[in-house]
Parts: C-alpha cells; sequence; structure tokens
C-alpha cells in the first residue's frame, strides 16, 4: 500500500521510537522494526530483532529502563535477540508461544501491559503464523502489527503454521477495533509507518479477496489437484520469480482454504 519510499525508523506519536535493525533483505524489506514504546524513564521493547550488537547498543540507549520485552511472533527476524536483550536489561521476554519467554509471564489476548501511564493492550491476530499478536497502543490512536500489517507489499501467511482463514478473521477483527477505538495509524513490523489505519486494512481485506478468485481461477485452469507451484507460475507471473518461493507459501494457505483443509 505504502509507496517505495525510504525507511530509516524514528519517533513517532508521543511515546513511540522505531529502531530499524541492520538486516534487510526481500523478506524484511528495510529490516526489522524494533519498537520503543516509553513513558518517561521506563519503556517496553517489542521485537529485538537479530543479535547485531550495534542494534542491541542503540536499543539499551533509547530504551532507558526496560519493564518488558513483548515478541509479535517468533519468526528469528523478530525473536531472535530477544533472550539476550532483555537478559542485557534485567527484564523477561513475554510472548504467547513458551518456547520463546523469559521469566514466567507470558502474553495472552486480553491483557495489558503498562508502563507509566502508558497501556499496551494485547489482541491476538494469528494467520501469519499461529502465534501473531497485534498490540494496541490506545495512547497513540496506534496499532502495533507485526508482520500481521506491513508498511509496504502484503503479508506471507505462513503455511502450514499460518493459516489463511484465520488471517482473513485477523484483518476483519483489526478493522472493526481500528473503527471502534478510532485507531488511526499502524505500526508494523517492517516498512513505513502506515497513517491511515482503515484504509492499508481495506486494502490487504480486498487483496485477499481479489488472489483467493485468481487461485480459484487457476485451479478451474490447471484442475483441482494443481500444485501450489504450478498455480503461482499462473497467478504470479508478473512477478519476479526471486519471490515465487514466499508466493507458494501463501498458495499452500489459499488451495487449504479453498479445499476446506484450513
Amino acid at each position: 500500500m505504502s509507496s517505495a519510499m525510504s525507511w530509516a525508523g524514528g519517533d513517532f506519536g508521543a511515546h513511540a521510537t522505531c529502531v530499524l535493525a541492520p538486516n534487510a533483505n526481500l523478506m524484511t524489506l528495510d529490516g526489522t522494526n524494533t519498537w520503543v514504546l516509553r513513558d518517561g524513564e521506563r519503556s517496553i521493547v517489542i521485537d529485538p530483532g537479530p543479535p547485531d550488537p550495534g542494534h542491541l547498543a542503540t536499543l539499551r540507549e533509547v530504551a532507558g529502563h526496560v519493564s518488558a520485552v513483548l515478541l509479535t511472533h517468533h519468526h528469528f527476524d523478530h525473536s531472535e535477540a530477544a533472550r539476550e536483550f532483555a537478559a542485557s536489561v534485567g527484564c523477561g521476554v513475554r510472548a504467547l508461544d513458551p518456547a520463546y519467554r523469559l521469566g514466567s509471564e507470558g502474553l495472552n489476548e486480553g491483557d495489558v501491559v503498562k508502563v507509566g501511564d502508558l497501556e499496551v493492550h494485547v489482541v491476538a491476530t494469528p494467520g501469519h503464523t499461529a502465534d501473531s499478536l497485534s498490540f494496541l497502543v490506545p495512547n497513540d490512536r496506534a496499532v502495533l502489527t507485526g508482520d500481521t500489517v506491513l508498511g509496504r507489499g502484503t503479508t506471507v501467511v505462513a503455511h502450514p503454521d499460518g493459516q489463511l482463514g484465520a488471517y482473513l478473521d485477523s484483518l476483519d477483527r483489526l478493522h472493526a477495533l481500528a473503527e471502534k477505538r478510532d485507531i488511526t495509524t499502524v505500526w508494523p513490523g517492517h516498512g513505513p509507518v502506515i497513517e491511515d489505519a482503515l484504509a492499508v486494512l481495506d486494502y490487504y481485506i480486498a487483496h485477499r479477496t481479489e488472489r483467493l478468485r485468481q487461485v480459484g481461477d487457476a485451479l478451474q485452469t490447471l484442475g483441482p489437484t494443481a500444485t501450489a507451484r504450478a498455480v503461482v507460475e499462473l497467478v504470479y507471473a508478473d512477478v519476479s520469480p526471486i519471490l515465487w518461493g514466499a508466493a507458494e507459501l501463501s498458495v499452500h494457505a489459499q488451495l487449504a482454504y479453498l479445499r476446506g483443509s484450513d
């Protein structure tokens, strides 16, 4: 949805700083967005990203006294440095998946993580992965989406861990929450901040609907037992073959959804 602009992180709203990790590639766009949410001297750090010494040093400088590290999901470009960073600042790692926690506290739908007067509300948004979470920040009328919504392009549904039915439900849920809570801004896990939350969610929902139609049409052409790769070669013919591997993950999810095995 966003244009191919240069993105380097920065300060957003009254409480957020995005520290961009130096791990840019085809899948991570400009790199992983590590978010620091501060109220005074205390902070919450979300998705510390890769174990790059310079990145982690910058995080410690920006974050001040860290109360908690939170994870949007388990993918390594978001979670790999979480334990190392949390141990270095003396706090825990809270995640939906117990395997990625440090300490006894988890992170579940409906939890509210507080630092000073700042509240972070946990919203379960499975689909990209089974453990994907988003975080509402009502003070800044923002939602932090991890890989559920990106600042540029669209998200891979990482089948089989990710499922399209769950992902579509999560998009609908985020849309409803944005309307109900007057959320205007998306702070994504990769790519630039989006200033119109409802517009990007409308786009994501429409894009998934159109892709499903295209995959359904491809099955009419190729036959009901067509492989995901064959569908990719037809539906994504205008996309660089370098990206076909990622597209194939999403097509597996689309085929499972259409065949009723999601």
